[in-house]
């Protein structure tokens, strides 16, 4: 319930965020580590060290699935603009993405682990898939606007509401599952999705795609903050450990984001 609450709270203030700043800053500075930090805390608790190493080392993985479900909001919309509908063609496909990858990642994950693959080393290699996979998104100047027009309280707290029922079933199927499970549930791209589908029927397509790079971009902050997660919290305790792991993600990964894509834009913007 906590969880769901915590999320809610996190989607709207990302939707806002995007809004106000344009896709760039809310998109990045919109997606530090959130949602993980409880849940890392949570499974250290509940299964202690081997279950929180287990979990965890599957998150790159599973952003690089979500980097997939953000990649199909970017291509798909363009070509769908004399196609009735577009929202829920570009919502159902990027959820049918999701779905097909994170099954076939799992499968690649347990055959690995049975080949006696250390757990933490398929962490790193989702996390540098996620850069690779962000690095090309992102290196094509894309425009990032702003909102233009006003959004209601009543829309922000269905947009809470949305994004807390999806959250809340992620993490009651996690609680059904093995920790491979709960890593893949954990990350379940709801603050993403209701995000996207809330900008587009605030703003319309455009807004949500300019978001999208950064955001998947940022997103692999969550992926540092996992990784890190597994020596911290063990270490340090759940407080200090948690507080360690979302400072290396922030001021290692979410940052030096924010600057590089801003600098790369002014450039453009200079030049063009």
């Amino acid at each position: 319930m906590i969880s769901a609450l915590f999320a809610g709270i996190v989607a709207t203030l990302v939707t806002v965020a995007i809004e106000k700043w344009g896709g760039l800053t809310g998109g990045i500075l919109g997606t530090v580590p959130s949602t993980i930090v409880p849940a890392a805390a949570g499974m250290y608790m509940v299964g202690g060290e081997a279950a929180l190493i287990e979990s965890m080392a599957i998150v790159p993985l599973g952003m690089l699935v979500n980097g997939l479900f953000l990649t199909v909001w970017i291509i798909l919309p363009p070509h769908l603009s004399q196609r009735k509908r577009p929202l829920a063609i570009t919502t159902i496909s990027a959820l049918l993405i999701w779905t097909f990858s994170a099954i076939i990642m799992l499968k690649i994950v347990v055959i690995a682990l049975g080949e006696n693959l250390l757990a933490i080393n398929l962490g790193f290699i989702g996390l540098l898939l996620l850069i690779l996979l962000s690095v090309i998104i992102n290196w094509k100047n894309t425009e990032t606007p702003k909102g233009k027009h006003t959004v209601s309280p009543f829309v922000l707290v269905c947009r809470g509401l949305a994004a807390a029922i999806a959250i809340g079933f992620a993490v009651w199927l996690s609680g059904q599952g093995q920790p491979l499970i709960a890593g893949i549930a954990a990350v379940f791209p709801a603050i993403f999705l209701t995000s996207m589908v809330a900008l587009w029927m605030a703003q319309g397509p455009t807004v949500p795609r300019g978001a999208a790079g950064p955001m998947m971009l940022g997103g692999a902050s969550v992926a540092v903050y996992a990784i890190v997660s597994i020596w911290s919290l063990p270490e340090f305790g759940v407080l200090i450990g948690s507080i360690i792991a979302w400072l290396v993600a922030v001021i290692g990964w979410s940052i030096p984001a924010f600057i590089v894509l801003s600098r790369r834009n002014s450039i453009s913007d200079s030049v063009s």
